[in-house]
């Protein structure tokens, strides 16, 4: 099954006319997945029995459908690691929320995907089991931190899966791989069951070539959850009634700050075409200003690590996860376990978020982090009052070489600077493909209000039609 040249509609056609069975979709897909691997390494663990629901109601769209999921997910049954050593043989004994969902919509999980350590990173280079590698040239990174998930379905391994958007990681990777991936409000799709890195910033997206198949998946995997007291229980809208839309009279907001240095000029200029048409179209173009963009990447920072160390304290080697051996005492476990068991980039982030919320450093460093927190949601809601959605590039540059910038951690960071601040305000944000720099995929970016994602599937839905960037197939994998 060559999923480059297939989504859920397709799929969904063979399967109800009876050209493929289910049995038969599972087993090419898993066959396929194996079958590129050795090239991509986009998954940590491939579920080699896998089989469909039974009795598929094939009036579901979904019935039937593979999909991998990002291995910070929870899976009964399935290990389930967040790419660490420290949970290398980690079983669930559960599903997360969105899992129960997926699997009522008789989905069949076939993989849990490749992605940075703990959701740490902007690469996935940090995983303890080795960098994934980019379709489109496989000397290239896949972004982070959901880079698995990306390459899976921009290389053709699954038509759909499932990442985590904490500072930018479904919508980097997406824009690096040449494919669609949306962040949700928080708390539109439930967190129960997500490993967690950074409580107030983790929203589980959605990733495919075609933006229909993200509003279809979306609308299963969204709405209340008894498990989740920070999810919305307002109804959830049909998503895919935003297709097909044109976008005559909508109010497109251009920030000044996301055309400024350290945005490579080709992606500006490819950027400025797509917003060219919106305008040609009968869009209006408004240009804005947002203040506190220069803040975000070290705000950031300080919130995510406080919340990570906090969060990180439960893998202590005593529970379950990763032991240290030759330990000789409790303190002992502890720091063998911890010291043995997480990366580089996850001690970073402990360390820094512990130094954050120390009793000498709080007041400095978590508690104005907070404020400025404020001001850059502030921001937002001044521009929404007049403007229906926001866009710009999604990253400042294509996919950087493996091995380039992992050990200038400040300059990883910088790469999420366009993409933090929609998780910093809460709001909803995708990236959709705008085209090729040098062979390589560009991502255009497009924020909406709290709860708006229908904005968001009408504009990425406009721009698919008219670039038609799904025709294109990675140059990577041609060999």
């Amino acid at each position: 099954m060559n999923y480059l040249n297939e989504n859920i509609e397709s799929l969904h056609k063979k399967l109800k006319n009876g050209d493929i069975t289910a049995e038969e979709l599972t087993q090419d897909t898993l066959k396929n997945i194996k079958e590129l691997e050795p090239k991509l390494n986009a998954m940590i663990t491939v579920v080699d029995d896998a089989k469909p629901a039974e009795d598929l109601d094939l009036s579901n769209e979904l019935a039937g459908i593979p999909i991998a999921i990002k291995d910070n997910i929870i899976t009964n049954g399935i290990r389930t690691t967040a790419a660490s050593h420290i949970l290398d043989n980690y079983m669930p004994v559960y599903d997360a929320t969105v899992i129960s969902k997926l699997k009522k919509a008789q989905m069949t999980i076939v993989s849990k995907a490749n992605m940075d350590e703990f959701a740490m990173g902007s690469s996935s280079e940090t995983s303890y089991f080795g960098t994934p590698k980019n379709p489109w040239d496989l000397t290239k990174v896949t972004g982070g931190s959901s880079g698995g998930s990306a390459a899976a379905v921009a290389g053709g391994e699954v038509v759909a899966a499932l990442g985590s958007d904490t500072g930018g990681s479904v919508r980097q990777p997406a824009a690096f791989n040449g494919i669609f991936g949306i962040k949700p409000t928080y708390g539109r799709v439930s967190r129960w069951g997500l490993i967690a890195f950074s409580s107030s910033l983790d929203q589980i997206g959605v990733m495919t070539k075609r933006v229909a198949d993200s509003a279809k998946i979306l609308n299963v995997i969204a709405g209340a959850d008894d498990h989740d007291s920070t999810v919305s229980t307002r109804q959830v809208p049909d998503f895919t009634k935003a297709l097909g839309k044109d976008v005559k009279s909508l109010r497109v907001a251009v920030p000044e700050e996301y055309f400024g240095e350290g945005v490579e000029q080709e992606v500006k200029d490819l950027i400025n075409e797509q917003i060219k048409v919106l305008e040609d179209n009968g869009a209006i173009i408004n240009k804005v200003s947002l203040p506190h963009t220069k803040y975000v990447v070290p705000d950031y920072y300080i919130i995510a690590s406080s919340e990570a160390s906090s969060n990180l304290q439960r893998y202590d080697g005593i529970r379950y996860g990763y032991r240290a051996k030759d330990t000789k005492n409790l303190l002992d476990v502890y720091v063998k376990s911890r010291s043995e068991g997480f990366g580089d980039e996850v001690k970073r982030r402990i360390m820094l978020g512990s130094f954050a919320l120390s009793a000498g450093s709080y007041d400095r460093f978590f508690r104005q982090a907070a404020k400025v927190r404020t001001l850059i949601a502030r921001d937002f809601e001044k521009i929404f009052e007049d403007n229906d959605v926001i866009v710009g590039p999604t990253t400042p540059t294509t996919a950087f070489k493996i091995g380039s910038s992992i050990q200038d951690p400040l300059k990883m960071y910088a790469n999420d600077i366009l993409t933090i601040s929609a998780n910093m305000a809460g709001i909803p944000a995708a990236s959709v493909p705008a085209g090729l720099v040098d062979g390589m995929p560009v991502g255009f970016q497009i924020m909406a209000k709290r709860f708006d994602e229908e904005s968001i599937f009408q504009v990425a839905d406009f721009i698919e039609r008219n670039n038609k960037f799904y025709e294109k197939k990675p140059t990577g994998l041609e060999d």
